[in-house]
C-alpha cells in the first residue's frame, strides 16, 4: 500500500488553515502571509509599515523564526502586537503553528495581521495559513533570475515587493528582466519597487495595503 505522506500532510494544513480563516473573518483581519530568502528586508518593511499606518490601521505582526525573538523585539517597539514563532528546525510557518498564536493576539483589535514567514524560497509556499494573501519580497542582491529558479514562490504570491533598489547601481540585477521572469510565472502578480531603508515606493506599498483591507470589508459585509 502506498500513502502519500505529504498529500496527507497538506490536506490536514488546509482543515486548520480553513478554520484559521473563519476567525480572521470574524473579526475583519486582512492576513497576509510575507515570505522571503533572509536577510531580504521582511523585518525592515514591517517597521516601516507600523511607522507609516499608525493613526489609519491597527497593525498586528506573527513572527516566525527558527530561535530567538529578535525580529519581534524590534517590532515591538513601534507599540503594536507582535507574537514570536520559533519553529526549531522547521524552515516555514504551518497553519497549526499559527493556530498557536491566534489566543494570544486581540484580533478583534488588529486590522490587517501580518505572518513573517520564516527565511525560505521554497516551503513557505506550499502551506497555506489561513492568509488573504502571500506576498513575496525579492532584493535586488538576489538576483534577478530568482523567479525561474523559485517558481512556486512567485505563483502562489499576489504582489512582489522588489527591494532594495537603492543598491541595485551596485549590482548586475537587471529590473525589467526582473519583472519579466515574474510575470512569466504570475501574469496577474503586482510588482513594486521599493527601498526599505530610503522609503522609495513604501506609498505605493501602504496604498495597496489601504486598498485590499477596504476589499476585505466590503466582502465581510456582504459575506
Amino acid at each position: 500500500m502506498k500513502i502519500n505522506v505529504m498529500q496527507e500532510v497538506l490536506q490536514a494544513n488546509d482543515r486548520i488553515a480553513g478554520e484559521n480563516r473563519k476567525i480572521f473573518q470574524k473579526n475583519k483581519n486582512l492576513v497576509l502571509n510575507l515570505m522571503s530568502s533572509p536577510g531580504a528586508g521582511k523585518t525592515s518593511l514591517l517597521e516601516k509599515t507600523a511607522e507609516m499606518l499608525q493613526g489609519r490601521l491597527r497593525l498586528g505582526v506573527i513572527v516566525g523564526d527558527l530561535e530567538t525573538t529578535r525580529d519581534a523585539d524590534r517590532i515591538s517597539k513601534y507599540n503594536i502586537p507582535a507574537i514570536q514563532l520559533t519553529t526549531g528546525n522547521a524552515c516555514h510557518l504551518d497553519a497549526n503553528m499559527v493556530s498557536y498564536a491566534l489566543p494570544h493576539l486581540k484580533l478583534e483589535e488588529i486590522d490587517i495581521l501580518v505572518i513573517e514567514n520564516v527565511g525560505n524560497l521554497v516551503c513557505p509556499a506550499e502551506f497555506i495559513v489561513g492568509e488573504d494573501y502571500k506576498i513575496m519580497i525579492l532584493s535586488v542582491t538576489e538576483g534577478d533570475e530568482k523567479p525561474l529558479k523559485y517558481p512556486m514562490m512567485f505563483h502562489e504570491s499576489k504582489l512582489l515587493l522588489i527591494n532594495k533598489i537603492d543598491l541595485a547601481q551596485y549590482t548586475n540585477f537587471n529590473m525589467e528582466e526582473a519583472k519579466a521572469n515574474a510575470h512569466k510565472i504570475n501574469p496577474d502578480m503586482d510588482i513594486i519597487e521599493i527601498s526599505c531603508t530610503q522609503g522609495t515606493g513604501l506609498d505605493r506599498w501602504i496604498k495597496w495595503l489601504v486598498e485590499h483591507y477596504k476589499q476585505k470589508l466590503k466582502g465581510s459585509a456582504h459575506a
